[in-house]
């Protein structure tokens, strides 16, 4: 049963336990969980029914909580000054030492932060003291919510608590400007108008269509057919496993296996969900020649799943 909660203490008590928190920020209600924890990020995707791993926002509660996490250039740091708290998410590279779990970026080497300006949010976020990633809480598809009852509605029963924040005055979500690649490129228009980034930053490209883009590695997810993928060949619903592969395994490994990154010995889609990214890298770098991938049911997470194991096989050039 969903409950609902007014005392943000007791918010991040269950988002520290591993549970979904939904909360107001100023511009919509956000789907919470702890960015470190790779099962209850994999909750998120499953409550939604969100079909595809897309990266997800993390939220912190000042910006040198979130500086911890990522690499900001001078532009960052001008545009944190500028609108956070605010309605203004910032794709940057990723530290070596990030303690957001993988799942939470999709596997890339960057990610989304920003520092929401809503006072529940925010104290949510510090009692938390943890990364929180957080996209709209609604059923995938679906209107964003702007009140708990809107929350309620769609995800009564799905998560474990809302967090009371009253109504969203923004009403839109975030801008989403990334600052990973050298540029500076709009991936989607939201709360903080362009004009006002480039009154700070100077010109701010725009998300370029996938057919102007080929040849080119995106940032924005799901764009490109080869995407997330290991330098490693993959062999997708393997059945055996060859002398120089190493094995993907979901449930018992296949016989003759010799290195085996298990995603869930008992056949959970969420939990396979949560390692899937760490043991690609993982295999990756296991001096092998090919990575044998065992079926993995289509079933719930497990598209999300295999999509992302058909994008890690495909060819390089497409």
């Amino acid at each position: 049963m969903t409950v609902l909660l007014d005392d943000p203490l007791d918010a991040a008590a269950l988002i520290l336990a591993g549970e979904l928190v939904a909360f107001a920020t100023e511009t919509v209600y956000g789907l919470g969980a702890d960015a470190r924890n790779g099962k209850a990020v994999a909750g998120i995707f499953e409550a939604k029914g969100r079909p595809h791993f897309n990266p997800l926002i993390c939220h912190f509660p000042d910006a040198e909580s979130a500086w911890a996490e990522v690499r900001p250039d001078d532009r960052a740091r001008a545009l944190a000054a500028a609108f956070w708290p605010g309605p203004l998410t910032l794709v940057l590279p990723r530290r070596a030492d990030c303690r957001v779990d993988l799942l939470a970026g999709a596997g890339l080497d960057t990610l989304a932060v920003r520092v929401p300006a809503h006072d529940g949010a925010l104290a949510l976020l510090r009692a938390a003291g943890t990364p929180v990633a957080a996209p709209s809480a609604n059923r995938s598809g679906r209107v964003s919510p702007t009140s708990a009852a809107h929350v309620m509605e769609e995800l009564s029963g799905r998560i474990a608590a809302v967090l009371e924040g009253g109504d969203c005055p923004v009403g839109v979500e975030s801008t989403v400007l990334d600052l990973a690649a050298g540029g500076a490129v709009l991936l989607r228009p939201g709360g903080v108008p362009v004009e006002a980034i480039e009154a700070v930053i100077g010109p701010v490209g725009r998300a370029v269509p996938l057919s102007a883009a080929a040849g080119r590695s995106l940032r924005s997810p799901g764009m490109m057919l080869s995407h997330y993928a290991p330098a490693l060949p993959v062999r997708l619903d393997a059945t055996e496993v060859g002398p120089d592969e190493a094995l993907l395994a979901f449930g018992p490994p296949l016989r003759g296996a010799g290195t085996v990154f298990q995603l869930s010995e008992t056949g959970d889609l969420r939990e396979a969900a949560s390692r899937l990214f760490s043991g690609l890298r993982t295999l990756d770098a296991s001096g092998r020649r090919g990575i044998a991938a065992m079926p993995i049911p289509e079933r719930g997470l497990g598209a999300a799943i295999r999509d992302r194991l058909a994008r890690a096989a495909a060819p390089r050039h497409a």
